[in-house]
Order: C-alpha cells, then structure tokens, then sequence
C-alpha cells in the first residue's frame, strides 16, 4: 500500500522537492541580478517614482486570493499623485469571494480617478467581474472574453478509496452538513442544495455586470450565460467599450485623466518577479485541486 501511495503522488512530491531545494537559489540569484542590473539607474528610478501619475496593476493568473492586488488598489487610491489607474488583465478568472472583493475595490478607486481595465490575453468570469467597474473596458483584438458563469466543482473518490482500503467516518448534525463531500456520489438533495447556492451567486453576477455595464439582466442569455467572446463580438454585446492594443488603453487612460505629461509608476522589478513565481507556483495547483465555488 505505502508503495501504491508513494507512486500515486509522486508528481507532486517532485515538485514540492524541487521548490524545497531551488527556490531560494533561484530567488537569491534573481535578486542579485536586478540589484547589480538596476543600480545604475536609481536616480532615474527615484525621480519617476516621486513623479510619477499614472499606475498600472496587473490581475494575472488564478483569482485565489485578492489581498496583494488589493493593497495595491488601495495605495493607489490614497496616493494624490496618482491621478489614474490601468488595471491590465490575464486571468481565466478564480474563486468568487476575492473576483467580488476587487471588483468592488475597483469600483471604490473610480469614485476618486479613473480607471480603464485592459484585456491583454484573457477577461473571462471572475478576471471579468473584477473589471466591470473600471470608466472603460478595453479588450487586445486576440484577446478572450465573458465566460460569465459559476461552477461548483468537487472529486469523488470514492473508488479510489475502495481499492485503497480506506472508508470515511462521519459525525453530523444537520441534514446538508456534509453537502459536498468528496467521499461519495452527492444525493439529489445535496446537488439541489448546491443548485440553489450556484443560481444565487450567478444571479448576483449577472446583476453587477448588467449595472456596471449598462446592460438589461433581461438579455443576460446574450451576454451571459456563460459565453465566450472574442474582443469584437464582446464589443457587439457591450462587454467592453473597445477593441486595441495596450497603447490604445494607455491613451484612453492619459485623456481620462486630463494629465499633460504623463509618468508611468515604475514597478518593483524584484517584487514582481517573486509575486509571479509565487502566483505561477502556487496557485495553477491551487486551482486545480481545491473544490469549492468558483467563478472561473
């Protein structure tokens, strides 16, 4: 059996030794090479920073958590420099509770300066629900967009436990306490249950979207339902406000924001680097092995 256990998840033990082993290494060297590469111009970097009106924040990856892009969000709203925002995304969109919280983070930073959300690969489900507060959505003409659904997601792995030997033992109090567990084919009235949770939810979504975007919850069949949409045919259905590149949504943002000379905060190449790694790492797995709610 311990043989049997030991080549069932040998994949991830791989991993987790690889990242034990390495990832200090790898940081260390990084670190190093953007210190020595990034000295000779930290007068140019202090004067852009002190300077600086404009700030870009990326959502990229898995939505698992929003805390990080939040705090940026969050700066860059009390910042009285800052005089416009461009949130730049390339997410298929994650958990339901930190798409929301962003959103409306979003939402909260456009009452005091603009901001333009920009698809530059994909805008799907909660990566889109974080961005439909922002003045205007721009979408890259090969980008993906909509996918404006939820899903509940959970394993059965009742026969692998089987062949195992393994049997599950539960104490509960509350007839749907133990509504989606992975130990055993869900009952009809444990799926019911989730239904109604699943149908809140997206009603929720597509009341925010067809808010945000001045759209009618009565046509959500069109620009709902779960739907993928290239940038044009997101833009027949009003998803987004236009077709470009990054240089299209920078200047829609420099006209929002009424600056005459625009400077771009510059970001920490260090941090960044680390947070990608992290995010990269850490939750592609995540997403891929924890169940629960997700808009995604």
């Amino acid at each position: 059996m311990f043989n049997f256990l030991k080549t069932l998840f040998s994949p991830i033990i791989a991993i987790l030794d690889f990242i034990t082993k390495y990832f200090k290494t790898i940081v260390f060297l990084t670190i190093m090479y953007f210190v020595i590469v990034s000295g000779s111009n930290n007068e140019i970097s202090t004067f852009e920073q002190n300077h600086a009106n404009l700030q870009k924040i990326e959502l990229t990856g898995p939505i698992v958590s929003s805390q990080t892009i939040l705090e940026q969000i969050d700066k860059a709203r009390k910042d009285p420099n800052i005089k416009g925002v461009l949130l730049e995304v390339n997410s298929p969109g994650g958990a339901v509770a930190p798409s929301v919280e962003i959103a409306y983070a979003i939402k909260r930073l456009r009452d005091t300066k603009p901001v333009v959300a920009y698809a530059s690969g994909i805008m799907a489900s909660g990566s889109y629900y974080s961005s439909i507060w922002a003045n205007k959505i721009i979408a890259n003409p090969g980008s993906m967009v909509g996918s404006i659904g939820v899903i509940f997601q959970g394993a059965n792995v009742e026969e692998l436990m089987n062949k195992i030997g393994i049997k599950a033992q539960t104490i509960k109090v509350g007839k749907y306490k133990e509504v989606g567990t992975p130990t055993r084919k869900w009952s009809t009235y444990e799926k019911e249950e989730l239904e109604k949770v699943i149908n809140d939810t997206y009603d929720m979504f597509v009341s925010d979207v067809a808010k945000a975007r001045n759209l009618k919850k009565s046509n959500s069949k069109d620009f709902a339902d779960a739907h993928i949409f290239t940038a044009r045919q997101a833009k027949d259905v009003k998803l987004i406000d236009e077709v470009g590149t990054i240089y299209t949504a920078k200047a829609q943002l420099i006209k929002l924001s009424k600056v005459i000379v625009p400077v771009w905060k510059k970001e920490d190449k260090i941090n960044k680097f680390i947070d990608k790694f992290i995010n990269e790492a850490v939750t592609h797995f995540s997403m891929r092995f924890m169940d629960g709610l997700k808009a995604y």
